[in-house]
């Protein structure tokens, strides 16, 4: 039987910087909750809102799989691999940062506030090479979940290094779908705009769950223009 914790989205750590509006679900930076530091592999899940003409500047990260989902404006993304990408709605980007790289992440709109999903999961090996990933994928929640993330990849899944697959997308009102996590997995649900009702239970924005036992996970939209992940992911 499948077993969700619900994490409410009050619990989670909140700072506004005027610039930056960050939501954390896990313990991240300065907030730390000894209660949420995440679930398997899956270390880091920021919902942040970037005012225009500001951003991330240059900064490193190693031996993470670093999961970019921006929800409306648009991120420029730099790094020391010579990689530079504009990031917009229903674009998926991972970067494997390895065995280390700078990047910056800038919100280069000047009037445009942008909102994104800033995802971190362990490696399932340190010190691969640096890598860089990103795919127009336009999920929307049908009959089934799109795969955005997953150890194979595919046209349009994004490939990490781990057993550690990542299903959403878009819904509306009349979205339904389903997803079985199988026994010995663990994940994490995580509503980043609108309301949805899973496994009978109501969701609104910021809310998410911990899903500590496998079993069906069910998913209906209650909202029009609303958004969720999915985490599926080997337990640890």
């Amino acid at each position: 039987m499948t077993v969700l914790v619900p994490h409410p989205s009050a619990e989670r750590g909140h700072v506004d910087h005027g610039w930056l509006d960050a939501y954390h679900s896990f313990s991240f930076a300065r907030w730390y909750e000894p209660h949420h530091l995440g679930i398997g592999p899956l270390r880091v899940l920021n919902q942040d809102r970037i005012e225009g003409g500001r951003g991330f500047g240059a900064h490193g990260h190693d031996n993470m799989e670093i999961v970019s989902i921006v929800l409306s404006g648009a991120i420029e993304h730099e790094d020391s691999s010579g990689t530079h990408s504009v990031i917009r709605p229903g674009e998926i980007q991972i970067m494997s940062a390895g065995i280390g790289v700078v990047h910056s992440e800038m919100n280069h709109l000047e009037d445009e506030t942008t909102e994104l999903l800033q995802i971190w999961i362990r490696p399932d090996e340190n010190g691969l090479p640096m890598s860089y990933q990103q795919v127009q994928a336009d999920p929307l929640i049908g009959e089934s979940l799109p795969c955005l993330v997953s150890p194979e990849g595919g046209e349009r899944a994004l490939r990490i290094h781990q057993d550690a697959y990542l299903y959403g997308g878009a819904f509306t009102n009349e979205s339904q779908a389903s997803h079985m996590i199988a026994a010995g997995r663990v994940g994490y649900l995580h509503v980043a705009k609108g309301t949805a009702v899973v496994n009978g239970e109501a969701y609104g924005p910021g809310d998410g769950a911990y899903i500590v036992e496998g079993g069906e996970v069910e998913i209906e939209g209650r909202s029009d223009q609303g958004y969720l992940l999915l985490f599926d992911l080997i337990g640890q």
